[in-house]
């Protein structure tokens, strides 16, 4: 017999259910914005409302690298030659001399004479502007110390489009797979569920600062081979997510040898290169690696991706990107252009900001000093905020978290007590997750389980951010004690 109330809401309610969904896109988990942010964003509207009494007076979004909403300033320079490419009028005033600096009008001129028509708003090339495009290779190439191809360059509407783009290119169907590290930001295995290829992980190892050895990579490329997986990439993020670490240069030259005998496409998440806080270790492309080591185009195939969203613009809603490919043949690019125009083209502010990322103020320009007290100020913030957090999660009980040399997140480990997983399992939920949803409701801090991300089975993480406003922290560390403190003497064994 049909119940009435469920035939009304169906003919109230037409659209489909989930089970006519695709089955690729319900596949997809992305912890980042999963249950509990939304849980967070219903306390923040009842805080907001005041309709119920809550034990704390404001919420801490700690699951996202989102610099702006945390407090940090935009760059100077880089908003003043945005204005003035979004207004051009500005520049016909002679009063915008005493309130632009010099060079931010030149350099805004300069970029209009390379947009078609001097017109921001309308469609560009598909892999980006030209002009922009060669800014962003003369960038490359001061960094690397090795030439690059504005041809080679597509400028996407952030990482997360020219991640969605070469898996749509490599991933034919669930037989090709695709390497990447455990933990991993969840954009790639979403994509790669999404796309319809084979998520094949690696292990980092957390014993020795979330190391990356080549032994257990070819252990997982063999397994897959062996289940019928035919392996076409490897992902590595460097500067770790969620994990922090920075790849020694050595690594990164057995990593790129290992590609060129097994030959994978290397697949560089690079977005955090700005964000190196230890003295020991330094940024190095892969790109730079490879061709330190007399591999070319030939050798190797490798995807980069650098973002504005994160290093110290921090611009992350100017959706700005760039993804540096090189060794395809030019088959297969003019395949990936054909993807890039299907978007018709990425947003044009982002694109003029990650040719201003790439050739920042000079020594002698007008606001070369204040660029130079902007950037550094941030990122000696930053370097001072992750050591002040990790040293203060490594005092809780049942906490340990290796060392962030670099990127905006780390990645601490939970011993938690039996009593606490069983807890958990009760009401159906990862200890992870359960520990995060108690920190939540208790002190309104939001992490994100490390399930989310991937882990050793049997144990337990989650993610936090270092972007806490430095005046803030001292309060924010003592909410997190005070919660922690008593969720360990509740489970108490």
């Amino acid at each position: 017999m049909v119940d009435p109330d469920s035939l009304a809401e169906a003919e109230a309610c037409p659209g489909m259910s989930t089970a006519e969904a695709s089955f690729a896109v319900l596949k997809c988990e992305y912890a980042v914005g999963g249950a509990i942010v939304a849980r967070a964003q219903r306390l923040q509207d009842e805080l907001q409302t005041k309709q119920y009494s809550l034990p704390f007076d404001e919420i801490i979004y700690c699951n996202i690298g989102n610099p702006q909403s945390v407090g940090q300033q935009p760059i100077t320079f880089f908003r003043e030659v945005l204005a003035l490419c979004d207004y051009p009028a500005l520049l016909d005033k002679d009063e915008m001399h005493g309130i632009f600096s010099s060079d931010s009008i030149w350099r805004a001129r300069q970029i209009l004479d390379g947009i078609p028509g001097r017109a921001t708003g309308a469609y560009s090339h598909g892999q980006g502007i030209k002009a922009l495009r060669e800014t962003i290779a003369a960038g490359i190439a001061a960094r690397d110390g090795f030439p690059a191809n504005s041809e080679d360059l597509f400028l996407t509407d952030g990482a997360s489009h020219g991640v969605h783009m070469i898996m749509r290119l490599l991933i034919r169907s669930e037989k090709d797979g695709i390497l990447c590290p455990i933990p991993q930001y969840p954009l790639f295995s979403a994509s790669i569920a999404l796309h319809g290829g084979t998520f094949v992980p690696y292990y980092l190892n957390e014993a020795t600062g979330w190391g990356l050895e080549i032994s257990e990579v070819k252990h997982q490329l063999e397994a897959a081979r062996v289940r019928g997986i035919g392996v076409r990439a490897i992902v590595i993020i460097n500067p770790g997510n969620p994990t922090g670490q920075v790849l020694a240069k050595e690594n990164q030259e057995e990593v790129v040898q290992f590609c060129k005998t097994e030959g994978l496409v290397l697949l560089a998440d690079e977005v955090f290169q700005e964000n190196v806080y230890v003295d020991n270790k330094k940024f190095h492309s892969f790109k730079k690696i490879a061709r330190s080591i007399s591999y070319g185009e030939k050798d190797i195939c490798i995807v980069s991706l650098q973002s504005v969203s994160k290093g110290y613009c921090g611009e992350c809603g100017k959706r700005g990107e760039y993804m540096e490919v090189t060794g395809l043949h030019k088959d297969i690019m003019d395949q990936l252009y054909k993807l890039a125009s299907m978007n018709t083209c990425s947003n044009t502010s982002g694109q003029i900001l990650a040719s201003l990322v790439m050739n920042p103020p000079k020594s002698g320009d007008e606001s070369f000093e204040m660029f130079c007290a902007e950037r550094d100020g941030i990122l000696s913030s930053l370097a001072r905020r992750a050591k002040i957090l990790v040293n203060a999660l490594n005092q809780l009980e049942g906490v340990t978290c290796n060392k962030a040399e670099g990127s905006m997140h780390v990645f601490p480990r939970l011993h938690l007590p039996q009593r606490a997983i069983k807890a958990a399992e009760a009401v159906n939920m990862m200890p992870d997750a359960y520990y995060a949803q108690r920190l939540l409701d208790a002190s309104g801090i939001v992490v994100v389980r490390g399930s989310g991300f991937g882990q050793v089975p049997g144990t337990w993480h989650f993610r936090t951010t270092i972007l806490l406003q430095e005046d803030k922290i001292p309060a924010i560390i003592s909410r997190w004690t005070t919660f922690h403190h008593k969720f360990m003497e509740e489970f108490c064994d």
